[in-house]
């Protein structure tokens, strides 16, 4: 595998190694349901490589073009088949719809939408006023959620190991983040650029989640997928960005595999080299930024993150230590070289076993 496999993949929000262990450690049904998912995950992966993202100008009913900042969501329900993509449920404007699939899909892309513009005034992911589609109800108790290039679709879980995929704001933020990767640096989806692209995703969908509920970085509970994990489940969530490979440690999922260190860096070519493994160590880099600064995530330590994941210098091929060099320059140019902003970037990094120099 190189990396030119792997720059467009469809970015599924469960891991496959989390499939696997239940693949292998689950009920009958259960290691059913995991099974279908890795298959489908698969075939997704292979279409997305011939697929080529869609841009739809942004205009008005009356020909002329959307003003900027003005959202512009339609959420399906495929009705528990995988025929994309559906009936409309809700379209813009229009209430709530009952359904609370549709409803928590239709706020999520709306807060995430708000998050990317009166934060970072980025006009939806593409800086172009991206429509934003959502598809729920995808396949029969299917356990994943996914971002094709084009669109969201989420599964309803399987009720036992994972509730519905649209319960987690921060799952929604992660997955569209996904896209402002696309359009701006395309970092492969392979090994450590991988494992940025994920990280990337993981703090935009928490700052999501923190801007939306006003949370300072200390109030903040630092997880990707709170509420994901079904009643009996032993953890909390998919990923902790505070404290890496702590979020599950479950007979049946297995034990959270992230580090936090570089010491601690899996070498491997399962997950597309481990990138939602290794994404560990660039997170726990963010916390360490936010929480040494202090107050809202999203002001300072936010705003040097995605100065740096703008940035024209972020290649498809950086790694580790260059992109944490990026995020110190950034902190450098926004808020002075040398200053406590830079000064917490870098010592963050070294936290990580990272140097930023």
């Amino acid at each position: 595998m190189n990396h030119a496999t792997c720059r467009n993949p469809v970015f599924c929000l469960l891991p496959p190694y989390v499939l696997r262990e239940i693949a292998r450690n689950g009920s009958p049904e259960q290691r059913e349901v995991a099974t279908r998912a890795l298959a489908s995950d698969g075939t997704f992966r292979s279409l997305r490589q011939v697929t080529t993202p869609s841009r739809t100008p942004r205009m008005g009913t009356s020909g002329a073009l959307d003003p900027e900042g003005q959202k512009r969501r339609t959420i399906y329900d495929v009705g528990n088949t995988q025929d994309l993509p559906g009936r409309v449920a809700r379209a813009e404007g229009q209430g709530p719809s009952g359904d609370t699939a549709v409803d928590e899909a239709y706020d999520g892309l709306g807060a995430t939408y708000d998050f990317f513009w009166e934060v970072y005034r980025r006009d939806s992911i593409d800086d172009d006023g991206l429509p934003l589609d959502g598809h729920v109800h995808f396949g029969v108790d299917y356990t994943n959620a996914f971002w094709d290039g084009t669109r969201m679709v989420f599964g309803d879980g399987d009720g036992e190991l994972f509730n519905r995929f649209t319960i987690s704001l921060d799952v929604i933020g992660h997955e569209l983040s996904h896209g402002v990767t696309q359009y701006k640096s395309g970092l492969n989806y392979f090994k450590q650029p991988g494992a940025l692209n994920e990280h990337l995703s993981d703090v935009y969908g928490s700052l999501v989640k923190q801007y939306l509920l006003g949370q300072t970085a200390e109030e903040a509970d630092w997880t990707i997928g709170a509420g994901l994990l079904a009643e009996g489940v032993n953890g909390v969530a998919l990923r902790s960005m505070k404290e890496p490979g702590t979020a599950f440690d479950d007979p049946v999922l297995g034990k959270d595999p992230q580090p936090a260190h570089m010491d601690d860096f899996v070498r491997t070519f399962e997950d597309n080299g481990g990138v939602h493994i290794n994404s560990g160590i660039p997170n726990r880099a963010f916390y360490l930024t936010a929480a040494a600064l202090g107050g809202n995530a999203w002001e300072v330590a936010g705003r040097i993150w995605n100065a740096t994941a703008i940035d024209p210098r972020l290649k498809p091929d950086t790694g580790f230590r260059r992109f944490a060099r990026l995020t110190a320059r950034a902190a450098a140019s926004l808020y002075g070289p040398g200053g406590l902003e830079e000064r917490a970037v870098r010592a963050a990094w070294d936290g990580v076993g990272i140097p930023a120099a």
